[in-house]
């Protein structure tokens, strides 16, 4: 069964809408990432935070406002008229909604306790469900008037990835006509404050896969697909997943689960190694996960093909980095300019010595002309937790 990328609404740190953020993507611009005060105590971390302004929410759905579904809602609005057309071609009914998160309303929830905690009553504004991990998902439902599958993922940095191999699940079980699937999350100061505790937090720009590598920048994102089986201009060929369980945070040192994901997602693909054009790795400039990813691209897939990570542009988006990510290659293929540009590998050009020497991308890659193109994104989180995605060029 194919599915079908059909369309893609996406904000973050880069700008928000396909033409802002490929622009800044391609550029290799990196002024998103910027200093912010506030979120760690006596610290000023690089975040890649959303400065655009965000669209309100209905007053109908009052109960569901927060910065989170704000974000969600921006995206949302970038393709409303292609789920528009969905939801009169198919039926609320046949229309389903998966999207990843991890944070939600936590952030909003942490100015709620403080309020409690000095006035001994909660804010008026102030709801549990919020928190919930199905929120985003029965926001955009909600606001749709949508009565199909609903339901949110969390599985940390590979919940985007996840929620998009779960439509294509539903596609091909053949219990949706359509799915609106991707990954939300806001910046928030228990996740900050809580990487900053594992010494994880760069406080420059991160640079991925360098000898000097500090860590991660966080970021806030939303990228929302309109998944079909109607032929549209990118093709989700499959999706690879693996657990290894290996450790609570660090990945297993020789990459055995990111192996196994990538492996799982050319087979659901039926293609060879060789057939993959481009990688966007899941590079979070950190030193354990750098080295596993390094050496499981390089068994499986060798160290020619094209890659990048683009942490150093938007920061870690955590649970919409799947997504996001899988969105940029979307972008890749879907260029206007002829050459179809990559996303360049931004870094300070320090190569680990200790790691394979992979084929990093520079500002003005792009792919190969003629013939179809395969792009993997890789996920790859916390307790072990993989997941790969293969996108190109539709049949």
């Amino acid at each position: 069964m194919n599915a079908y990328l059909n369309a893609l609404g996406i904000v973050c740190n880069l700008g928000a809408g396909k033409s802002r953020v490929a622009e800044a993507l391609f550029a290799g611009d990196d002024s998103g990432i910027r200093a912010e005060q506030g979120w760690i105590p006596d610290h000023q971390p690089p975040l890649g935070r959303v400065h655009a302004q965000l669209p309100p929410v209905p007053d109908s759905l009052s109960h569901r406002d927060n910065r989170n579904n704000r974000l969600l809602l921006a995206a949302a609005l970038e393709i409303e008229a292609d789920i528009r057309a969905a939801i009169a071609r198919y039926g609320v009914a046949r229309i389903g909604v998966i999207l990843g998160t991890s944070t939600t309303g936590i952030e909003e929830a942490t100015h709620g306790i403080a309020a409690y905690r000095r006035d001994g009553a909660w804010p008026t504004d102030y709801h549990y469900s919020h928190q919930e991990l199905g929120a985003p998902a029965q926001f955009l439902a909600e606001w749709l008037g949508l009565s199909g599958p609903c339901y949110g993922i969390s599985t940390a940095c590979t919940s985007g990835a996840r929620a998009l191999m779960s439509a294509q699940r539903l596609l091909r079980l053949g219990l949706c006509d359509a799915v609106l699937c991707g990954g939300v999350d806001t910046l928030c100061r228990l996740a900050i404050n809580g990487f900053h505790a594992l010494e994880a937090v760069d406080q420059q720009r991160c640079d991925p896969f360098s000898r000097h590598r500090r860590g991660i920048n966080i970021g806030e994102a939303a990228a929302l697909f309109l998944m079909t089986r109607e032929p549209g201009p990118v093709q989700l060929f499959s999706g690879g997943a693996s657990s290894d369980a290996y450790h609570m945070s660090s990945p297993d040192p020789q990459g055995a689960g990111a192996c196994q994901a990538m492996q799982n997602a050319l087979r659901h693909a039926g293609l060879d190694a060789a057939q993959i054009d481009y990688i966007n790795l899941h590079g979070t400039a950190t030193e354990h996960n750098d080295s596993m990813e390094a050496q499981a691209v390089a068994s499986l897939l060798g160290t020619a093909v094209p890659c990048s990570s683009t942490k150093s542009l938007t920061g870690h988006t955590l649970a919409a980095a799947g997504s996001l990510e899988a969105a940029f290659c979307w972008l890749s293929l879907t260029d206007a300019r002829a050459e179809r540009r990559l996303p360049p590998h931004l870094w300070d050009g320090q190569a680990d010595p200790a790691l394979p020497a992979l084929n990093f991308t520079r500002i003005g890659s792009h792919l190969p002309a003629g013939g179809r193109r395969y792009l993997m994104s890789n996920s790859f989180a916390f307790g072990g937790n993989n997941a790969s995605l293969i996108l190109g060029d539709p049949a």
